[in-house]
């Protein structure tokens, strides 16, 4: 259409059914009436003949747009997808072929409603390739029963289809349960029908708990560190390499006592002796900067 002027076009979405008693009310056009209009719009871009032809074949998406019923979708939306679908039709419609307007349009008509029912029809999905395209609306179409597909009959729906017999299971399997709701429906006290949100729940994620955890790591490494200066050079260079080495392996005391010029005994002792400085400064430290908090405080390992 030419954007630049707007057609006063009906939309479905208003009054539902005045609209369905409004498209049954614009006149049906012959052949050679609508082989007039096409031409008028393709040689002189005349909106009034695009707008004509447009109005006179709104019952047929009606009538398309009823076929989607089973989808659950508002008829309102396969309707309007479909107009959308008719309008582009018109626009690329070629008289001279020799083919009537709805037989030309039906294919535009039904390729928006198709679209707008994958991007709808379901939270998650299922569909992308054009295979699979066609295996969702196969299923959609052949299945009239409430039983599930045998094996043999996947396998003959997968060989007609071009498509693995386990995308066939697996789709039907799509079609046919429901999207679940993440949060339990009103007054369902039934453990059977818990939702999702019920049992799901992760606490390492709760924020609270998460800025908690932060504040007090934020403290005690604050305290650890103010620990750690009343200690002598080589008493926190053992406790820095045997308990907080972060970029290399903790150093074994035969190590230690390599680099001192001690033994591993002698390592052992200073490093037993630092332990116990460090928990008489920093426990109590601790404890009191955690007074106000009621929650349990972490534990402290050296």
């Amino acid at each position: 259409m030419n954007h630049s002027t707007a057609l006063a076009m009906p939309s479905p979405g208003f009054n539902f059914k005045h609209y369905l008693a409004m498209v049954e009310r614009f006149p049906k056009l012959d052949e050679d009436q609508e082989r007039a209009l096409a031409e008028r719009l393709k040689r002189d871009n005349d909106l009034e003949a695009a707008q004509k032809l447009i109005l006179s074949h709104l019952r047929y998406v009606v009538y398309m747009a009823r076929r989607y019923a089973g989808y659950g979708l508002p008829q309102e939306d396969l309707i309007q997808e479909g107009n959308i679908g008719l309008m582009k039709a018109v626009r690329r419609y070629d008289p001279g072929r020799g083919v009537r307007l709805m037989a030309y349009a039906g294919y535009w008509i039904r390729a928006h409603i198709h679209d707008f029912i994958l991007k709808n029809w379901r939270i998650v999905k299922v569909v992308t390739t054009k295979a699979r395209r066609k295996l969702f609306y196969k299923l959609r179409g052949e299945k009239k029963r409430l039983d599930w597909l045998t094996r043999s009959e996947a396998e003959q729906i997968a060989d007609t289809l071009d498509v693995n017999p386990g995308e066939v299971t697996q789709m039907e399997a799509s079609l046919y349960l429901a999207d679940r709701s993440f949060d339990a429906p009103p007054n369902v006290d039934d453990d059977a029908n818990r939702a999702p949100a019920d049992y799901l729940q992760d606490d390492r994620c709760d924020p609270d708990a998460i800025v908690e955890q932060r504040e007090f790591l934020d403290k005690a490494s604050f305290r650890l560190r103010e620990a750690l200066s009343i200690l002598d050079a080589r008493s926190r260079a053992i406790i820095q390499s045997r308990w907080l080495a972060r970029d290399h392996e903790p150093q074994t005391l035969q190590e230690l006592g390599e680099r001192f010029n001690v033994s591993a005994e002698r390592i052992r002792q200073i490093e037993a002796a630092a332990i116990k400085r460090l928990r008489e400064h920093l426990v109590p430290r601790l404890i009191e900067a955690n007074a106000a908090d009621s929650s349990t405080v972490p534990g402290i390992t050296l």
